[in-house]
């Protein structure tokens, strides 16, 4: 694909060429036949001399001649000219052949062993355009694909987030596939050796495997190299394979209109009269003026700073003029699950797209746009990956340096992390939480709640989507983890505690404070001595 790019980004170059070829070729023409100036005139034959008629026929000849010579010589440039520029068409179209562009290759049934044909081609450029068989070159050391190892049991990789480890058997079912495909591929492979096919050989099993290593060029493919066991103690066996990725095909071309379709917030709440002020700040700002299509459900548990919550919500709808808002009271111990469970319920209108939001929670427009897109009735469901804040006085330091809130949300490694541990915050149809059986109610207090509802959509036919997003972020705040937890419950609790205060470098500066400032002390007296 990119040498046939190159190739058509060449041609309007060598069609330059052959115009500036012609021009010059025209100056060099017109100065020739330009009569020469007064100082090189022409020794004319004088009037009176009996040979002035012939004179003149001499040399209007030998003008002529030049100027035929001249253009028998301009004929045979553009000719040649000519011949080059169908070299490079005939050159272009070779490349053509032989690189489809992926856009040309559809599923015609009149002709499927073009079709076919032009596949393979492509795929075969795929492995001439990946590192295979020799390296390109990089800008600088971020650029290059690392790759990763596996044995038989183990895979040993560099991303792995805060729920995957560096070392660990692959759990999904689509890389446990993979490498177990590859590695039985490599097995057959050994197992049907080139050249004499009656003479003996040792036939290799996935026994025989010793390592692994697999890297994924997005764009062309994966690179496999697997290392066997030899002969002998210091032989081996190397087999390199490539699966390249096939051309871009289009599945769906649609116009989604996303203008009457309402999402209901739904917020359990317990006490915390202050975060839901600073949450309903946000709701105003993102919900209700800059989105309009959205419907609020607060289910509060007890009736402790009960008033003062109602209050905030009467006061935002008076002054926004705003009147989608459900409060439900419920006097019982507070349980999440079982508030959002109440809060689906609740509802009485069509079908809603649900999101199920906490109060420490910041959200912007776009994501609410992102909500009803990747949400489809009896299809799909949403999983958002948030971004969770570090601690402020951890990142900023001293209370009068931390910025404002807005200030606060940008994703950096240094502010925060994706939270890719939690499944809380989540888009669905009413329809699809209902008929998933919702949440299990006999989990009281905090956590395990989402986590069940998520494995109930995993094991159902509907597409889950999870992907980190850019517009949705969780406020730091202090966390504290009772008593009345189970031990997996309170377990749960503090690796989220720790998660949330901040990155490995910093909470390293805290762990070696007095180090720190020993150090800078002694800088200090020593610039005094000198």
């Amino acid at each position: 694909m990119m040498l046939r790019r190159g190739c058509i980004l060449f041609l309007p170059r060598l069609v330059g060429l052959l115009v500036v070829a012609c021009c010059l070729v025209s100056i060099v023409y017109m100065l020739a036949c330009t009569p020469k100036g007064d100082n090189q005139q022409l020794v004319l034959p004088r009037v009176h001399s009996p040979t002035v008629k012939e004179g003149y026929e001499a040399i209007l000849q030998e003008r002529e001649e030049q100027h035929r010579n001249y253009i028998i010589s301009l004929k045979k440039q553009i000719a040649q000219l000519k011949a080059e520029l169908q070299g490079r068409n005939e050159q272009l179209k070779n490349v053509q052949d032989q690189y489809p562009d992926p856009l040309d290759i559809r599923l015609d049934n009149s002709n499927p062993e073009k079709v076919q044909a032009n596949l393979l081609a492509f795929l075969r450029s795929q492995v001439d355009k990946a590192e295979v068989h020799s390296g390109v070159k990089l800008s600088t050391e971020y650029a290059a694909v690392p790759f990763e190892s596996f044995t038989l049991q183990k895979v040993y990789q560099l991303e792995t987030g805060l729920t995957r480890h560096p070392e660990e058997k692959p759990v999904r079912k689509d890389k446990r596939d993979e490498l177990i495909e590859v590695i039985e591929l490599a097995v057959g492979s050994l197992n049907k050796p080139e050249g004499d096919s009656n003479a003996k050989h040792r036939v290799y099993t996935a026994s025989d495997f010793i390592e692994g290593i697999y890297r994924t060029e997005k764009d062309k493919g994966t690179l496999y190299e697997l290392t066997f066991k030899g002969d002998t103690k210091h032989q081996f066996k190397k087999i390199v394979l490539f699966r390249p990725f096939g051309p871009v095909m289009k599945v769906k071309n649609e116009d989604v209109n996303m203008a009457d379709t309402l999402i209901n917030v739904i917020v359990p709440l317990a006490k915390r009269a202050s975060k839901f002020r600073q949450f309903m700040q946000n709701f105003r700002e993102m919900g209700i003026q800059q989105d309009g299509r959205i419907h609020l459900t607060v289910v509060y548990f007890g009736k402790e700073q009960m008033n003062e919550v109602r209050a905030i919500l009467e006061n935002t709808s008076k002054s926004a003029n705003f009147k989608n808002f459900t409060f439900i009271q419920l006097n019982e111990e507070f349980s999440r699950g079982k508030g959002l469970d109440i809060g689906a319920r609740f509802w009485k209108g069509s079908n809603v797209v649900l999101f199920f939001c906490d109060v420490d929670i910041y959200f912007t427009a776009e994501f609410l746009n992102s909500c009803r897109l990747n949400t489809q009735p009896g299809k799909k469901v949403f999983y958002p990956v948030l971004f969770s804040q570090y601690n402020p006085s951890i990142i900023y330091g001293h209370h009068d340096s931390i910025p404002s809130l807005e200030q606060q949300l940008i994703i950096k490694k240094e502010t925060g992390f994706w939270r890719d541990f939690g499944f809380g915050m989540t888009c669905q149809y009413r329809s699809d939480f209902i008929n998933i059986g919702g949440f299990d109610l006999d989990i009281k207090g905090w956590g395990g709640e989402d986590v069940h509802l998520y494995r109930k959509y995993l094991h159902s036919n509907l597409v889950v989507i999870r992907t980190p997003v850019r517009g949705l972020f969780h406020l730091w705040h202090e966390k504290q983890c009772l008593d009345e937890l189970t031990p997996e419950q309170y377990k749960m609790c503090m690796q989220s505690k720790a998660m949330n205060e901040g990155s490995h470098g910093q909470l390293g500066m805290l762990v070696f404070k007095q180090e720190i400032e020993t150090h800078l002390h002694r800088q200090k007296l020593s610039n005094k001595k000198t």
